[in-house]
């Protein structure tokens, strides 16, 4: 499956210059300029679900308009490969391996086959993550310019999984870390880019409040009291379950309702399996609201942020953690655990508010129900905080400027 043609409504760049104002759009339009009609291939694996997929659909037609042929290509892989590589994520967040050998030669078998099917012959190549790294077997007589994208948290990997895919990484021209505490002394260069959101997006778009008001009615929340909401697929270390404990522990505080929204990727197995954890510790309370959105919800998770009196992002490891910027840009006060990308968003007592525990983020979210003026100035610092550093224009123009340097440099 190619995604170039499943990408959503054309984006203009103009779009964007209320936001950004018009001397940025115009540097940007300058910088692509060299780059006119260079070919650009994004890889990943799946087109829905997930932060990754999220960036691609938004990144994808900027680089176009700006005048760069971009595709986008989606690897493909059975059940097993993705039950191996969703134990390979799990293990570079610090995890154990349970998988036997012989998952490593399974996974390559995929990778080798999709190698198959794919035009692997674009100037610049980004492969992101580890599900399709090995990928750059395809590369022909060291051509083009490739860059590995790791959207991971690297800081703390299983040496197991690192060990087989450093081979692999090293074989690129470059590799991309989320965060400084990522990277990993590699013998290619390392590039620093923040994953970003689209204030335009679906998601992000400021909604009338007959918008939020009938998405609440359709989920039984009710408007008029405090809402705590955890927007996240469900997967353990996005941690819903401590999130629930944490709502417990408020609750005996304060009048709330629990949110816990999300869904499951493509190339994410234990989903279910999570979602039932998470229904288990609701235990039929009714002021808990547990909602398996598909990916197509963009609406009904910009209402429910919007809603929200607070935004909690409690994982135990993080990549970066785009709900949490997705929150900030709306205004809404955070409380999240100091993991991962996170605390380059949440920057504590400043846009919001960090925790390391569940009895810690229970203590942050009392602590800001009680003091509502602060929880309004948390979330405005977040606001301009994003603008600054996390809008989709700022990914795009770091990779513009990769590709030039890529370009001007040979290799």
């Amino acid at each position: 499956m190619t995604s170039e043609t499943n990408v959503l409504r054309k984006i203009y760049l103009d779009d964007y210059s209320p936001i950004l104002g018009e001397a940025e759009v115009d540097e940007l339009r300058a910088l692509a300029h060299p780059l006119h009609g260079h070919t650009v291939q994004m890889v990943n694996s799946t087109a829905l679900g997930g932060g990754v997929a999220e960036i691609l659909t938004r990144l994808v037609p900027i680089l176009q308009e700006l005048g760069l042929s971009v595709r986008w290509d989606i690897i493909t892989g059975g059940n097993e490969f993705f039950a191996i590589t969703k134990a390979f994520h799990n293990a570079l967040h610090g995890g154990p391996y349970p998988l036997p050998p012989e998952s490593f030669d399974a996974f390559l078998a995929t990778n080798e086959q999709n190698l198959t099917r794919l035009r692997m012959d674009c100037e610049f190549t980004v492969i992101h993550d580890p599900q399709p790294v090995a990928l750059i077997k395809g590369r022909e007589n060291n051509s083009g310019h490739w860059v590995w994208r790791c959207h991971i948290d690297l800081s703390r990997p299983n040496l197991t999984v690192w060990e087989f895919l450093k081979p692999w990484v090293s074989k690129y021209d470059g590799a991309i870390f989320s965060s400084p505490e990522f990277t990993k002394s590699l013998s290619i260069p390392e590039y620093l880019f923040f994953p970003c959101i689209d204030p335009l997006s679906e998601k992000n778009r400021e909604l009338e409040p007959e918008e939020m008001r009938a998405v609440l009615e359709r989920y039984r929340i009710n408007p008029r009291r405090n809402i705590l909401t955890q927007i996240s697929r469900f997967d353990r270390l996005k941690d819903p379950v401590g999130v629930v404990r944490a709502y417990r522990i408020v609750k005996r505080y304060f009048d709330c309702q629990l949110v816990l929204a999300g869904g499951k990727a493509d190339d994410d197995p234990e989903g279910e399996t999570v979602l039932q954890e998470v229904i288990e510790a609701a235990q039929n309370d009714p002021d808990i609201h547990i909602l398996n959105l598909p990916p197509w919800s963009p609406t009904e998770i910009n209402a429910l942020q919007q809603a929200s009196t607070l935004v909690i992002q409690k994982s135990l490891r993080e990549g970066f953690g785009l709900t949490v910027a997705e929150a900030l840009w709306k205004k809404k006060p955070v409380v999240a655990s100091a993991v991962g990308g996170i605390p380059l968003q949440v920057i504590h007592k400043h846009t919001g508010l960090l925790a390391h525990s569940v009895e810690g983020a229970a203590y942050q979210i009392r602590f800001l129900l009680s003091n509502p003026a602060l929880a309004a100035k948390l979330g405005q610092q977040g606001h301009e905080h994003v603008r600054e550093h996390f809008l989709i224009t700022s990914n795009a123009r770091r990779y513009l400027t990769l590709f030039l340097l890529f370009l001007r440099a040979g290799k």
